[in-house]
């Protein structure tokens, strides 16, 4: 039922009238959560999350000293565009029970808030991790156990359709922000890692991002046997 009505939910945003006024805050969830993948990547091989930025058209900036190497740097660019994948494929086993969805919401919330004082840099993004953070926990805290299940689902949904919404930026030399353009996470995979084109390494992460999503949504739909005597 969570399921189904995030993905009813999901439909109304883009059906209704002014319901991408909507969509835009969740556009910045899966800029959020592709950049937060990129600097716990960098804490993972060895190196330092130094800042965040988010702007208002849904392009953002994570910065980073350490992880030395071609693979390191590789991982580093790859994590942001699994980001979305994994954290979605986490919060669909989160959903199956209502104490595991507050769990996941009460971490997530807290999560957010240690990368406001830890990494954020920008007004407009503190704002709405911030903002982000408060629901969250509130909805952790105060709701029933099926309204938590719904939010959780409902934000599994909306990163795992930006994996597909946002596919386009696997397949581009040139990552194009509010602070101007740069090379694109899987331009800066294929200059550390060399054996293949930018464009083969997109396909490559465009197939584990699918696996990670298909794993988790399995995961969501699993029902435990019976049990027998």
């Amino acid at each position: 039922m969570a399921l189904l009505l995030s993905v009813a939910l999901t439909v109304a945003i883009y059906a209704v009238p002014y319901g991408h006024y909507v969509a835009w805050p969740l556009l910045w969830l899966s800029t959020l959560v592709h950049e937060l993948g990129h600097g716990l990547t960098a804490v993972a091989v060895g190196g330092s999350f130094e800042s965040f930025v988010l702007w208002p058209d849904g392009s953002g900036m994570a910065a980073y000293r350490g992880a030395p190497g071609r693979l390191a740097r590789a991982a580093v660019a790859a994590g942001g565009l699994l980001g979305p994948a994994v954290c979605a494929a986490l919060l669909f086993v989160a959903g199956r029970r209502a104490g595991a969805s507050r769990a996941a919401l009460g971490a997530f919330g807290v999560g957010l808030l240690v990368a406001d004082v830890w990494v954020v840099r920008n007004l407009f993004g503190w704002v709405y991790v911030s903002a982000l953070a408060a629901l969250l926990l509130l909805i952790a805290f105060r709701s029933r156990g099926p309204a938590a299940q719904l939010a959780v689902v409902f934000l599994a949904v909306q990163l795992a359709l930006s994996v597909f919404s946002r596919s386009d930026y696997l397949f581009t030399a040139t990552a194009r922000t509010a602070q101007g353009n740069g090379p694109s996470d899987v331009a800066v995979v294929a200059e550390a890692l060399v054996v293949a084109p930018y464009w083969v390494w997109g396909g490559v992460i465009a197939a584990v991002s699918v696996l990670i999503l298909v794993l988790g949504v399995l995961g969501f739909l699993h029902r435990r046997a019976p049990r027998t005597r």
